[in-house]
């Protein structure tokens, strides 16, 4: 034990255990690279990252007893703080690419883009996005009276605050960019979109009259996205890597014990997530694509946004795998994820408000008929606008979900289910990821169904 300053606080290596783990994750990192150097594929060395994380967060528990409470042991927050170093840092460079990436890629779309697809790509995003999103929540209704989640729930020393919420006006209206250089440092991504829109547009309406002048513009983006792309694939062979120490992390940090609290909710939700799971293989199989096709393509992004909790975050590597694995046009699978990371997530703001909201009104006894089940429907599918696929933003979520139900001052009863959010995140936004890629594909299909029978009008008018 090194009880100086120096080893404690500043270098974080205050115990043999704490250097002993940080060895073995480069060790772990070495069975990357030689799998790698091997050529195994992509999804192989994503599963065996997952599957060496789990395995290590539960050696890290073991050798500290499994702990109630891992944040009052001092190696163990060191060993966190080295792991989240790994991890973290992994979504921090991600998350460097999230606005340069959409907002070149969108411009680039809608610069090239015919006719009128535009409208009809705006409009199926949303109701695509939205509908899926109220099919969660549905799920989410059904399984939390199923449980008869609440009933026999302990209510002592819950002290979670509720987070303030607004209207549906002030949410749209705080989506639009009145500031893009403080909505791209925010990560609003809707308002990237939005500006990005408006300056495609006005690059198509100039392009006849003055080609000339805003050719070298043009040019600009293009080379722009090329080098954007290339960065992009570069930060993404990381990921084998990152997922070790992200999941790890999240089990060295929650420990395992704090689960047995609320077992019930966390056993409903990941069924819920399951569940809905199935709703999105079905839709991707009415497109075209076998449920086994679904999972094999998309498990890149499914397991990071698992083991990252950000669906942001994930957002480069869903467009990248929407594109090469499920040939999803470029400009739809730019458009649709972006929207998809801040709107619509079928497991932040569909199944995680149905199931607390649920779970509220069985320890309340608050009366649950038709009329308060549409009521909560009809609320969730207006609030999952703009919420921000970053860890830990669903509390906002149930937090203007609780407070349309008129539920606020119940927040505090739900503090067992934020404790353990982290374990809970993990599933809700890889559905979230899931939703996304689906509406992708649905969205897709469908646009390239419609140009189909255009050209088959087109060639029976001629």
């Amino acid at each position: 034990m090194l009880e100086s300053n120096f080893f404690t606080k500043f270098l974080q290596l205050s115990d043999i255990r704490t250097v002993g783990f940080i060895l073995l994750l480069v060790a772990l990192f070495k069975v990357i690279n030689v799998l790698q150097k091997k050529k195994v594929s992509f999804s192989t060395r994503m599963i065996t990252g997952t599957l060496i994380g789990l395995v290590l967060g539960v050696i890290v528990q073991g050798v500290a007893k499994f702990p109630e409470n891992p944040g009052d042991i001092a190696w163990i927050n060191e060993l966190s703080g080295w792991y989240s170093f790994v991890g973290g840092g992994f979504i921090d460079l991600l998350k460097m690419l999230v606005v340069p990436l959409i907002f070149l890629s969108i411009i680039r779309v809608i610069m090239n883009m015919q006719g009128d697809n535009l409208g009809k790509l705006t409009t199926r995003t949303i109701v695509t996005l939205i509908g899926l999103t109220s099919v969660a929540a549905l799920i989410g209704i059904a399984l939390g009276v199923l449980f008869n989640l609440g009933q026999g729930f302990d209510v002592i020393n819950n002290t979670a605050e509720i987070r303030e919420s607004v209207s549906l006006a002030e949410t749209i209206r705080g989506l639009l960019p009145s500031n893009i250089v403080s909505a791209m440092a925010e990560g609003n991504i809707v308002g990237v979109v939005i500006f990005s829109a408006f300056v495609g547009t006005s690059i198509r309406r100039l392009s006849k009259k003055y080609a000339e002048t805003i050719e070298p513009f043009v040019k600009w983006v293009e080379a722009s996205y090329k080098i954007i792309i290339s960065v992009t694939m570069t930060i993404i062979k990381l990921m084998p890597y990152a997922v070790i120490a992200l999941l790890a992390n999240t089990i060295i940090s929650n420990g395992i014990g704090v689960l047995a609290s609320v077992g019930k909710f966390i056993v409903c939700l990941y069924l819920a997530v399951l569940i809905m799971l199935v709703v999105h293989m079905t839709i991707a199989m009415i497109n075209g694509i076998s449920p086994v096709a679904y999972i094999k393509n998309a498990s890149e992004p499914l397991i990071l946004a698992f083991t990252s909790r950000s669906s942001l975050g994930t957002l480069p590597v869903t467009i990248e795998t929407l594109q090469n694995k499920f040939n999803v046009n470029e400009g739809v699978a730019s458009f649709v994820a972006s929207l998809g990371s801040n709107m619509g997530m079928n497991g932040c703001a569909g199944i995680y408000p149905a199931l607390t909201t649920i779970m509220l009104a069985q320890i309340t006894n608050t009366p649950i008929d038709i009329s308060f089940c549409m009521m909560l429907l009809v609320i969730i599918a207006i609030s999952s606008f703009g919420i921000a696929g970053l860890p830990g933003t669903a509390t906002i979520a149930i937090s203007v979900v609780i407070s349309g139900m008129g539920m606020e001052s119940y927040f505090p009863l739900l503090g067992a289910v934020i404790a353990v959010d982290p374990i809970i995140d993990m599933g809700r936004t890889m559905l979230n990821v899931s939703g996304t890629i689906t509406s992708s594909i649905s969205v897709d299909r469908g646009l390239k169904r419609d140009e189909a029978k255009e050209n088959k009008s087109v060639k029976k008018a001629v």
